[in-house]
């Protein structure tokens, strides 16, 4: 058994098929300048749409394309702050009201942390 050895192709391994009779689809070399002087040529599909950005396989850099066509500005939405998603849902009176009974919740010692809520004799004064 340990003179068996096994047989077959590797992983990655060579296609057997040959090329004869087939017929490529229609491709287009597309161009891009680095900003540090690389020229990159991309091979894509003729009707591919071609990107107006590529990064350079050298250097990292966004190549662009060498016809001079620029790229579309990105339309970003402003980042919704917490405040902004809480007016969507509350008036500016509703919370008023709200932070006035917490505030009153926090004074008679049912809320908050425990050091805030040290013994009352009967006069309604902390003791220390």
């Amino acid at each position: 058994m340990s003179n068996r050895v096994l047989r077959g192709s590797g992983l990655g391994g060579v296609s057997f098929e040959d090329d004869r009779g087939v017929e490529f689809a229609p491709r287009q070399m597309i161009s891009y300048d680095c900003p540090r002087g690389h020229v990159v040529e991309v091979t894509m599909a003729h009707d591919a749409e071609v990107p107006a950005v590529w990064e350079c396989p050298h250097c990292g850099s966004e190549a662009a394309r060498s016809t001079g066509e620029k790229p579309e500005p990105k339309q970003e939405k402003p980042a919704r702050t917490h405040w902004d998603m809480l007016r969507e849902r509350r008036s500016i009176s509703e919370l008023e009201e709200l932070l006035a009974e917490r505030v009153q919740l926090l004074r008679n010692g049912e809320i908050g942390p425990a050091h805030l809520h040290r013994a009352r004799n009967t006069s309604g004064k902390r003791t220390a």
